[in-house]
């Protein structure tokens, strides 16, 4: 089975923005230790053996700049660096477009999640290549309710709820019907998952997740991301 990853890196990041971030709103570019968030998790996925390429969707703009910062890295596998869209659903579906021949899973995997691990990035991996299609979540530890116009109309039971995280895997003729579909249909979905599921052809499989496979969104996640990167760090 070979692997492609896609890193939607396109977004505007208007969470970020803040006094003590001005200029640094894009997520993805803010530092970590030195290097941007977008390059640590360019390297968890280098560092996965079942990977076998990197297409990272980008703002026109940015790809000149990112590909010389890429090459500083002396990626060990290709890496290939296309035009994002408006919208998540839009990068993606430019970086399928990029997917080389060859290629049979597509994994996709938040741009500002450098904290993926390496055991889940197998696991998820290797259950879509069973199945054909897996995703990463967590059970919600608070009380989870259904609401109305700011009334409570239900308690939703946690153990059939689940977070959803990537990477979310696909084989890749799955994933390229479901986005061509979603496109033909004008649908907007908040995940892969979620226009894969319109197709009713099979069942998504949940691998566990990690709470600290955190997705960096806002300002205050970049102290938890300094801890985690230390940690690491420290283990290695």
């Amino acid at each position: 089975m070979k692997v492609a990853a896609i890193l939607p890196a396109a977004g505007l990041g208007t969470r970020m923005r803040s006094p003590e971030h001005e200029g640094t709103s894009r997520k993805q570019f803010m530092l970590l230790d030195g290097s941007p968030i977008l390059v640590h998790t360019v390297r968890k996925f280098l560092a996965c053996p079942l990977v076998d390429e990197i297409i990272v969707a980008l703002r026109t703009e940015d790809i000149r700049w990112v590909g010389e910062m890429i090459d500083r890295e002396h990626p060990s596998k290709p890496i290939h660096l296309v035009e994002g869209g408006d919208s998540r659903q839009e990068s993606v579906q430019n970086a399928l477009g990029a997917v080389s021949a060859g290629i049979d899973l597509v994994a996709v995997h938040d741009a500002v999640r450098p904290f993926v691990d390496q055991e889940i990035l197998r696991k998820v991996i290797e259950q879509a290549g069973e199945t054909g299609a897996a995703i990463v979540g967590i059970v919600p530890v608070d009380t989870v309710k259904q609401v109305h116009l700011n009334r409570v109309r239900a308690t939703l039971p946690r153990d059939k709820l689940i977070l959803t995280q990537t990477p979310q895997v696909f084989r890749r003729d799955l994933l390229v019907r479901a986005f061509d579909t979603a496109r033909a249909d004008g649908f907007i979905g908040t995940d892969e998952s979620s226009l894969v599921e319109r197709l009713e052809e099979v069942e998504i499989i949940v691998i566990p997740g990690s709470d600290r496979n955190i997705k960096i969104t806002k300002p205050s996640d970049m102290e938890l991301a300094r801890f985690f990167l230390a940690e690491e760090r420290a283990r290695t």
